[in-house]
């Protein structure tokens, strides 16, 4: 099974209350296919300027991604500034500047065109049109968007809603798109604009997973440090989709454990900043948080007679 990612690599500059780190790597696809890569093999589709460090390229290569569909041209990377306060939740831009990415127009290698498992970064929704134009037959195909695209772009983002497998989503982006504040009324009307599953990811508060029926809520792994929360989300969705992949299943149960194991991958990511925990984070580390996470959430069934029962007449 290979796993496709079509995003952004990028430079960032990043304000903590733990720290600032100038120009280190970032973007979806990066965060996303570093991720994946513990579980299945990853292609990424992107764009570079001249000035992306060729350490960042190996870096990735080395994780076993194939990077032949990384583009680099004449000009300067993509590049994000912004600014954490102690309200990790939010990011407050500082700059961005496109660069070379403002021109992106993704082309699938011919290799990449029969990949299985399909993730559509942060980007234009007519670009990842583009991408769908382009592959063949998917198992299935994961898309994230932003408040941008849905006040922005939004018949071309339902569009793509009509195409996708499954969105990604934080809470207040699924209250938008919906216009529902109540997020189960929201993921609800999601669903009915086309794809089969919504993740709805809530920070420190955890993931919600919405298709048909079926509710499952995953809690965030309490940590007592937490440095950089940029590319949690892409490291989340980044674990999920690898975790598919690597399972070959679709069916509910998978997409559950697939909620934990993306949680997994988040609370690793924030630990330092930038890509640095994922450097040197192993598949034991991988396997006893994910053991934890099951404990947290375990309880013992009640006795059903220490239940509250009606009154008698």
């Amino acid at each position: 099974m290979a796993l496709l990612a079509v995003g952004s690599v990028a430079l960032d500059s990043l304000q903590t209350p733990f720290g600032v780190r100038e120009d280190v790597l970032g973007g979806s696809a990066t965060y996303f296919s570093t991720a994946a890569s513990f579980f299945a093999p990853v292609r990424v589709v992107a764009v570079v300027g001249e000035d992306f460090p060729q350490v960042h390229v190996d870096f990735l290569r080395g994780r076993g991604v194939d990077v032949s569909g990384l583009e680099r041209r004449a000009g300067r990377t993509f590049r994000w500034s912004g600014r954490y306060e102690f309200d990790l939740n939010q990011a407050h831009t500082l700059d961005t500047q496109l660069n070379v990415f403002a021109d992106f127009r993704p082309e699938l290698p011919e290799a990449f065109r029969d990949s299985s498992h399909v993730f559509l970064g942060n980007i234009d929704p007519e670009l990842q049109l583009r991408v769908l134009d382009q592959v063949r037959a998917p198992r299935i195909v994961a898309a994230d968007t932003m408040n941008f695209w849905i006040s922005s772009k939004r018949a071309t983002l339902l569009e793509v809603l009509r195409r996708v497998d499954l969105l990604f989503v934080n809470d207040a982006e699924a209250r938008q798109l919906a216009g529902e504040h109540n997020i189960v009324k929201a993921a609800r009307a999601i669903l009915a604009f086309g794809p089969r599953a919504v993740v709805v990811k809530r920070g420190e508060y955890g993931a919600l997973f919405f298709s048909g029926t079926e509710v499952f809520a995953s809690s965030a792994y309490p940590l007592a440090e937490l440095f950089d929360p940029t590319g949690a989300g892409d490291s989340f969705a980044g674990g999920f989709m690898g975790y598919l992949a690597r399972s070959g299943s679709l069916e509910i149960p998978a997409m559950r454990r697939a909620i934990v194991v993306g949680s997994v991958l988040a609370s690793y990511a924030v630990e330092r900043f930038s890509l640095d925990r994922l450097r040197d984070l192993g598949p034991h580390e991988i396997r006893a948080r994910y053991a934890e996470f099951r404990r947290l959430a375990h309880f013992d069934d009640l006795d059903v007679d220490v239940l509250p029962v009606a009154p008698r007449p």
